[in-house]
């Protein structure tokens, strides 16, 4: 494994009032801590940057959840996630349009199917799977999805992946539907919640993974901030084996 040319596949939280965002959260805040006597900014005139951050994991930017993020009991991830290297499998799918949806009803979501994942999985020993959406244009890495219905997994493919893999990479929101009612099929499917619950497994949602990145089999670094929540800041980055 060459260690000298890491692949960053995540998107960073970040003031930009452009950057990448869901789930009708407010940008990210940065901004320095103000008091009477003390300014926490040095272009302002203070010793040192001393900033305050305010930010939504789920919803500005790379972040990494475990089963706590559906369940009335609290679980942090950063007590759940106890490894951090993991042989990955990057595979590419295209959605597919369905106009009935068994679970929603007569939609014109883009889903991806467990079909269509059946076909890009090959015999692999690898723990994590990401999967890059088409199309993949740059837009990914600035694009509001509030009030867009992204692309989303059918619970099957949820609960397929879950059966091969212990981390799901995805770059999307989300791997269940922006309005489902509150069901969050896949995600209790990829989880095996709550009658098999798989405490050890992760999703990780709002990657980028540009296009000269091949599909194929690499070394995962997942990387979280120890925040001790349901979910937390990562930063998974690729190395190629």
């Amino acid at each position: 494994m060459n260690t000298e040319n890491p692949i960053d596949i995540s998107l960073s939280f970040t003031d930009n009032k452009n950057a990448t965002s869901a789930w009708y959260v407010n940008p990210v805040k940065i901004e320095p801590v103000m008091q009477k006597n003390f300014i926490g900014s040095v272009a302002k005139g203070g010793s040192v940057n001393f900033n305050n951050i305010t930010f939504n994991p789920h919803g500005n930017g790379t972040h990494t959840e475990c089963v706590g993020h559906i369940t009335p009991e609290f679980y942090s991830v950063n007590k759940l996630l106890t490894s951090y290297w993991f042989k990955a499998l990057l595979i590419t799918i295209k959605p597919e349009k369905l106009r009935q949806n068994t679970h929603y009803g007569r939609t014109d979501d883009l889903i991806i199917l467990k079909s269509v994942l059946e076909k890009s999985i090959a015999n692999t020993h690898a723990r994590a799977l990401i999967i890059r959406t088409l199309p993949n244009r740059d837009d990914k890495k600035t694009k509001s999805y509030s009030h867009t219905n992204p692309c989303y997994l059918e619970p099957d493919a949820a609960a397929y992946i879950s059966n091969k893999f212990d981390h799901l990479l995805i770059d999307l929101p989300s791997v269940d539907r922006e309005e489902d009612g509150g069901k969050l099929l896949a995600h209790k499917a990829f989880w095996q919640y709550p009658h098999n619950t798989q405490f050890h497994k992760t999703i990780t949602e709002l990657i980028y993974v540009p296009d000269e990145i091949s599909d194929g089999e690499y070394m995962l670094n997942l990387m979280i901030a120890p925040f001790e929540n349901d979910a937390s800041p990562s930063k998974p980055v690729l190395y190629k084996l």
